[in-house]
């Protein structure tokens, strides 16, 4: 396809799927919200994707929580891509195939980003093993000044309060199990942390196109003109920087995004090279 801007035609701008997956996360958003507010009940608990070792785990979520996201801006910026992208590809696709790939770049993209939460869960793990073998003030605070991030504001609140108390009495029995409680219990908050969002699928999505469109301009910030195939590449690589960098104050599932991306680039190639297959 040659260098130019894609302008879809009136009964491309909606396609079906694309429309009922804007209007299903549209309503799970605000249910969302509005049960929170009125009953104090978060549907992520049971609809997010939880680490399996989590208590709060259930199969389903490796679905449901590309139907959750965490705020306005968040399914906005997912929503909008989905119908930027999305509608290009179910009209290229067919209804049927582009639910099918949707479904699998975004379970895909969970497979992905449980394997990479196995992987911190373990280092915390193995944190928590070293510090529970010599439980002393000193390697506590190195132990929660990198490992804060997983505690919340109530736990944090009372934080400040152990430490001092324990550094006047470091031989404390009481303090001392106090301390491997907090270890545990961060780890026990690493595991329990929700996944929510479609960016996973909506990675997919873009790759899609990136593959099927490369020559087609997208408009940054509506005005910088950028080849698909570049912008695709470029966004990849900076998933992977921010994945491998894993900056602790980041809570954005980055393996999660190249997990999609992964997963839609051998579909299509499974699907292309069937076509040309079937053609021989």
């Amino acid at each position: 396809m040659s260098s130019q801007e894609f302008r879809p035609s009136r009964f491309q701008i909606l396609p079906p799927v694309v429309k009922n997956l804007l209007i299903i996360n549209g309503i799970m958003f605000l249910a969302t919200t509005v049960i929170k507010d009125k009953f104090g009940y978060d549907l992520a608990d049971y609809l997010g994707l939880h680490y399996p070792g989590s208590d709060y785990f259930r199969p389903h979520q490796y679905i449901t929580h590309l139907f959750m996201h965490g705020s306005l801006m968040h399914v906005f910026s997912n929503m909008f891509a989905l119908w930027m992208f999305g509608n290009v590809l179910e009209n290229t696709f067919g209804p049927k195939r582009f639910l099918i790939y949707y479904l699998v770049t975004g379970i895909g993209a969970a497979i992905i980003h449980t394997l990479f939460t196995w992987y911190e869960v373990e280092q915390v793990r193995a944190a928590v093993d070293n510090f529970t073998s010599n439980v002393n003030p000193a390697d506590f605070k190195v132990f929660i000044t990198h490992y804060i991030g997983f505690l919340d504001s109530d736990q944090l609140g009372s934080l400040n309060l152990f430490f001092n108390n324990w550094q006047l009495s470091p031989k404390d029995p009481t303090l001392i199990r106090e301390a491997t409680e907090y270890a545990d219990l961060i780890l026990k908050n690493k595991m329990d942390i929700p996944t929510v969002g479609a960016s996973g699928a909506v990675f997919g999505v873009l790759l899609a196109f990136g593959m099927m469109f490369p020559n087609t301009i997208i408009y940054l910030y509506f005005a910088i003109p950028v080849k698909a195939k570049w912008f695709v590449l470029f966004y990849g690589l900076f998933e992977l920087y921010s994945g491998v960098e894993n900056n602790p104050t980041d809570n954005v599932a980055h393996f999660a995004h190249l997990g999609g991306m992964l997963f839609g680039f051998f579909l299509i190639k499974a699907w292309t090279n069937k076509r040309y297959r079937n053609f021989e």
